[in-house]
């Protein structure tokens, strides 16, 4: 292994998430466009083994330590456990991140394949409503989801909830709830500017704050331990019902201690979700380049890696792709 892959203000990178496909079987309000989106070609989407390449070259020469699939959504890229497997032979901490409609056909399947841990993202326990956010009818699958993934053990189960004021943040103690009676952990995220619209307000976003005076207020909450590089802050039930996780990514920007960096379905490198420019991997894959030219362009792109991403100053940048074609 060489020396680790730091960032310009200090900031060790260990942490690889990788959007694995484009499409999706959803179009949420806050990652896809209503009309959908054009998706990649095949040829245009990197192969399980280019892939696998990008994340030993990161795991061997920069020592990344964990690894994340997204999408899109993951579990519609065809023989994905085959992937999970490869990838877990890295040795790393590998985990996934679904909206959960498929996930009672393939959860057995990833687990066996080397998966350690999942989070499913569900923002509404009521039906409509669910249809409405997800554009698809689906809370039941979700659900079922859910439940086959704690019945194979992934461990732990992580529930993800985007709160938008107006639409589901009426649901905080429901969605509490629903964590404590099913033994998964909730994670509730504050709404960023990544919504296929352009619609984000600031008057949109629930804080962390208020999350956790609403639930605290009918379940006690104390913290569950420092943050360090994680987005969530973990807080625990005082009555031992386990804990609850608040993404305050807009009021508590987490960009100080960040160690993510981002690898897209079509090959584009990115040390931000709101990174401005990207560095294609995907040419260096294919036109014969070594693991010395990929590791090179890795460092080159972190040694650009800003402060953070400036949600609600004057000069923030939206994002010109959607959550759906970056990966979360």
């Amino acid at each position: 292994m060489n020396l680790p892959l730091v960032d310009q203000f200090g900031r060790t990178v260990r942490d690889l998430r990788i959007s694995v496909t484009d499409r999706c079987n959803f179009r949420c309000l806050y990652c896809m466009p209503e009309e959908g989106l054009a998706w990649l070609s095949r040829a245009e989407v990197l192969t399980f083994e280019e892939i696998v390449r990008v994340a030993g070259v990161g795991v061997d020469r920069f020592g990344f330590n964990s690894i994340r699939l997204t999408g899109g959504e993951p579990t519609v890229r065809a023989d994905l456990p085959r992937l999970i497997h490869q990838l877990a032979a890295l040795g790393t901490d590998l985990a996934l991140t679904t909206n959960g409609a498929s996930l009672r056909l393939v959860a057995a399947d990833l687990k066996a394949a080397g998966l350690r841990r999942i989070n499913v993202s569900l923002d509404s326990l009521q039906r409509e409503r669910f249809a409405a956010m997800a554009r698809r009818d689906a809370l039941h699958q979700v659900l079922d989801g859910i439940a086959a993934a704690v019945e194979v053990g992934l461990d732990p189960v992580k529930v993800n909830c985007v709160l938008m004021r107006g639409r589901n943040h009426d649901e905080i103690l429901d969605l509490a709830a629903f964590g404590r009676a099913q033994g998964v952990v909730m994670r509730f995220i504050e709404f960023m500017p990544l919504d296929a619209d352009g619609a984000w307000l600031a008057g949109d976003v629930v804080s962390a704050a208020e999350i956790v005076a609403a639930i605290s207020a009918v379940w006690p909450l104390e913290a569950a331990g420092e943050r360090g590089s994680q987005p969530a802050e973990r807080y625990r039930y005082v009555d031992g019902g386990g804990e609850i996780g608040v993404v305050a990514s807009v009021t508590r920007s987490f960009c100080g201690g960040c160690d993510r960096v981002r690898l897209t379905a079509e090959g584009m490198f990115r040390n931000c979700l709101f990174a401005a420019d990207e560095t294609d991997l995907r040419s260096i894959l294919r036109q014969g380049g070594t693991d010395d030219d990929l590791a090179r362009a890795m460092a080159a792109d972190v040694a650009t890696k800003g402060a953070g991403h400036g949600i609600g100053r004057v000069d923030f940048i939206q994002p010109a792709r959607t959550m759906s074609q970056i990966g979360g």
